[in-house]
C-alpha cells in the first residue's frame, strides 16, 4: 500500500514523464561505432549513380546539408521521403547501410527515427572519418528508391 507522499510523488513524475520532461538531456544515438569505422573501405564504393529515370521515391540528404565540407559529431542527421505520383512511403522498408567491407546494417538503430517523410536523427554520434551510407526505401506500389552519400567527420 502507497502512503500518500508517495503516490503524489508517482503522480508528479507520471505527469512529466507524459510530458516528455525527464531531467536529463538526450543521449545520442550511435549511429557508427568506432569498431564499424575502422573496417576496410569497401574496394569498389563510389557515389556515382547508375540508374535511369525511376518511378521510385526520392530521397534527399536535409542534414547535414551537401554542401557542408566536414561536420562534427554528433551530427543532425535527417533525411527527407517523396513518393512520386501521390505514392506513400512504406517505412517498413526504410534501410540504411554503411558501406564498409563487410557493411554494417543501420536499419535497427535508426527505426525510432523513421516516419513516412523522412528520418530525423537530432544527436547521431559517428567517429571522425569519412564514412559512406546508403538509404534505401519503397513506396507502398512496391517501387524503390535510393541515395549514397558520404559523411566526413572531424574532431
Amino acid at each position: 500500500m502507497l502512503n500518500r507522499s508517495t503516490a503524489i510523488c508517482l503522480f508528479a513524475a507520471a505527469g512529466l514523464v507524459a510530458f516528455g520532461w525527464s531531467g536529463a538531456r538526450s543521449v545520442p544515438l550511435v549511429l557508427i561505432t568506432a569498431d564499424e569505422a575502422q573496417r576496410p573501405p569497401l574496394a569498389n564504393a563510389d557515389l556515382t549513380f547508375r540508374a535511369g529515370i525511376s518511378r521510385g521515391p526520392n530521397i534527399e540528404l536535409v542534414s547535414p546539408k551537401a554542401s557542408d565540407k566536414s561536420v562534427r559529431s554528433p551530427v543532425h542527421l535527417q533525411l527527407k521521403f517523396e513518393g512520386r505520383g501521390g505514392a506513400q512511403i512504406d517505412v517498413e522498408s526504410v534501410k540504411l547501410t554503411y558501406i564498409r567491407n563487410p557493411s554494417a546494417d543501420l536499419t535497427g538503430r535508426v527505426k525510432g527515427f523513421a516516419k513516412a517523410d523522412g528520418i530525423d536523427v537530432p544527436e547521431a554520434e559517428i567517429p571522425p572519418g569519412t564514412h559512406i551510407i546508403r538509404a534505401d526505401v519503397k513506396d507502398k506500389e512496391g517501387r524503390s528508391g535510393s541515395l549514397i552519400f558520404k559523411l566526413n567527420v572531424v574532431n
